[in-house]
């Protein structure tokens, strides 16, 4: 932990440079890790005539590498210093309307740049909760608590307390925060389209909604070049999500679809985003539950 610490304190510019490296190396690496990169970023259909596909790739490889190196200092830096790694804002006063009318806020934060900033830059400022489910290595545990549980953040499990939790915040007119694009378990998300194919997709954002009214936005942290640090991005969700649960993770998934083709290099393309959990109905056999 010390030694990682004193790694924590180098400038940003320098740990990104180191992350650059890391990525290739993580890439080269035997695994499956290059190849469901490849293939989740060209099969999404970003790569246009006018975008040269293996330069996004190249980027990509890039941008994962800094997403590893750059929890050090977002985790471990005292936090007033990684607070002023958020060089700015927009739409930010959206979130903050919402506050001021006595409704609760679910922050709907892919994995896009560094979206571990978004969840401090809240609990720096008003009571926010998260699920959490801790890891197996106990280092990578210790260093996410410690990390994550700093201003008036609150974790919960990812289990029906965790959601009861969540439910709990958002009548208290509270923040809360969902991360979207990550695969449902078996029985708790439906089969929805996500970049051309079919995706397991969670629908609590939709009942948390439905129970409470409050306000959904998306909000995504973009990694500035040259390690200038972080820009937060807030996109409300214009309507209330359709009741209807394959609707509502449909709109989900489109409204990151579109975070992402603003930063598509700095999206997490090596998640096995479409893969069938175990429970799931096969989403090919329209006769399935």
């Amino acid at each position: 932990m010390f030694i990682l610490k004193l790694l924590a304190r180098l400038p940003l510019p320098v740990l990104h440079s180191l992350g650059i490296a890391l990525g290739w190396l993580i890439y080269w690496a035997p695994g499956r890790h290059s190849a469901r990169m490849r293939n989740n970023l060209f099969d999404s259909g970003l790569c246009t005539p006018g975008r040269d596909c293996r330069a996004l790739l190249r980027q990509t490889i890039g941008e994962s590498g800094k997403a590893i190196v750059e929890l050090l200092p977002v985790w471990l830096r005292p936090h007033d210093k990684v607070l002023k790694l958020v060089k700015g804002t927009s739409g930010w006063e959206h979130i903050d309307a919402a506050r001021a009318a006595g409704k609760g806020v679910i922050v709907i934060a892919p994995h896009i740049g560094c979206f571990e900033m978004i969840n401090l830059y809240y609990a720096a400022r008003h009571p926010f909760t998260a699920m959490y489910k801790p890891p197996r290595q106990p280092v990578l545990n210790a260093l996410m608590l410690t990390g994550r549980r700093r201003g008036q953040a609150t974790l919960v499990p990812t289990d029906l307390s965790g959601v009861r939790a969540l439910l709990a915040a958002l009548k208290r007119h509270e923040g809360i925060g969902i991360l979207p694009d990550q695969v449902a378990t078996g029985g708790d998300g439906v089969w929805a389209p996500f970049f051309g194919r079919p995706a397991y997709t969670p629908t609590l954002v939709a009942s948390l909604q439905r129970k409470t009214g409050a306000a959904a936005f998306f909000v995504a942290a973009e990694r500035l070049s040259w390690g200038r640090g972080y820009h937060l991005h807030v996109t409300p969700v214009d309507q209330a999500l359709p009741e209807d649960k394959t609707m509502a993770a449909i709109r989900i998934n489109q409204g990151v679809e579109a975070v992402v083709r603003h930063f598509p290099a700095q999206y997490l393309w090596s998640y096995n985003r479409h893969k069938r959990p175990g429970g799931a109905p096969d989403p090919f056999d329209p006769t399935a539950a």
